[in-house]
């Protein structure tokens, strides 16, 4: 599956960079091969548009914004966040700006301090739910907002497969002596899947101080969430009563690469954690799960019959059979 080549996946909305990169300047974002800018309106909004200027092409995130207008950086001409230009200095007083002075423009909002956009102006769904980014009893970690070069299905198919923990995550909390995986509840869900698993995992000494649970083997509890077309939400559960929450979202970039937004966040007091060591156990997990999924093809097939699979693929098959039913119903 080549993203760029499937129009229904412009139809969604997906986690570009953070808002506070807005704040000083405009920026670029290449979204399913699309190259936009970024930037704040006058009331702290985020906007999003073409990075191409009408008149010269110009790239406008190498402007600046004057009054919540982004202003192109070859003649002046400013735009309003509905991509019309709203000023051109070369103009006459007299002079009115010709209508045909546009740039596609897309929508744009903020939400768990990210700038989110859709390419089309009928999206399929809402941004995706994180309901205990409401709850005081949870804190908030943003661990990492960066590209990694793979498809973001391989991405959500990975999150999904218990088989790989006790070969890929051997430095965290994979167990070597322990490869057949954890089975598992699956649940088809009209906009994605979930499932229920409960996996032993063999801690390393940061974890277990992480975590708060000396012993190197226990239990997680998960409940994991996929979501169409690149979301993951997951609920993990420990014996001494700790619940952490996961958040992963795979956005497109082109037909190779992925921008990756993940936060995370627990129901302990924050006052009695190292926060940058729990940071730290995060990031050392998605570096061995990036090592491998960067080798992967980006050209996820969706026939099944492409590539050979085993029990613990099931979430991942009912992921393309989704995705393909999708790309059928909106052709």
């Amino acid at each position: 599956m080549r993203v760029t080549q499937e129009p229904v996946l412009r139809r969604f909305w997906y986690s570009t960079l953070p808002l506070e990169a807005l704040r000083q300047r405009p920026q670029p974002f290449q979204l399913l091969g699309e190259k936009l800018v970024l930037w704040l309106d006058a009331a702290g909004r985020p906007a999003a548009m073409l990075d191409r200027c009408c008149h010269r092409t110009a790239r406008l995130s190498q402007g600046k914004v004057c009054q919540g207008q982004i202003q192109c950086p070859y003649h002046g001409w400013e735009f309003n966040r509905q991509g019309s230009c709203v000023k051109v200095p070369q103009l006459r007083p007299e002079e009115r700006i010709p209508a045909s002075y546009k740039v596609p423009a897309f929508l744009a909002q903020e939400r768990y301090g990210y700038v989110w956009v859709c390419l089309s102006d009928r999206p399929l769904a809402d941004i995706p739910a994180v309901p205990e980014v409401e709850d005081p009893q949870f804190w908030r970690v943003h661990t990492y907002n960066e590209r990694w070069d793979c498809a973001g299905l391989r991405l959500m198919e990975n999150v999904f497969d218990n088989a790989h923990f006790s070969i890929v995550h051997t430095g965290t909390f994979g167990d070597t002596e322990n490869p057949v995986p954890a089975s598992f509840e699956l649940i088809e869900l009209e906009d994605g899947i979930r499932t229920h698993t409960t996996v032993p995992v063999k801690n390393n000494p940061l974890q277990r101080q992480n975590v708060g649970i000396p012993e190197e083997r226990t239990l997680r509890i998960y409940e994991k969430n996929w979501m169409l077309p690149f979301t993951y939400r997951a609920r993990v559960a420990y014996p001494n009563g700790l619940v952490t929450l996961i958040f992963m979202s795979a956005t497109p970039i082109d037909d190779t690469a992925s921008q990756i937004t993940h936060f995370f966040m627990r129901n302990d007091d924050p006052a009695g954690v190292d926060a940058d060591a729990v940071f730290r156990f995060n990031r050392a997990v998605a570096a061995e799960d990036r090592d491998i999924l960067e080798t992967t093809h980006p050209d996820v097939p969706l026939n099944l019959e492409a590539e050979q699979h085993m029990l613990a693929d099931k979430p991942g098959i009912l992921m393309r059979r989704k995705l393909a039913a999708l790309i059928k119903a909106h052709s």
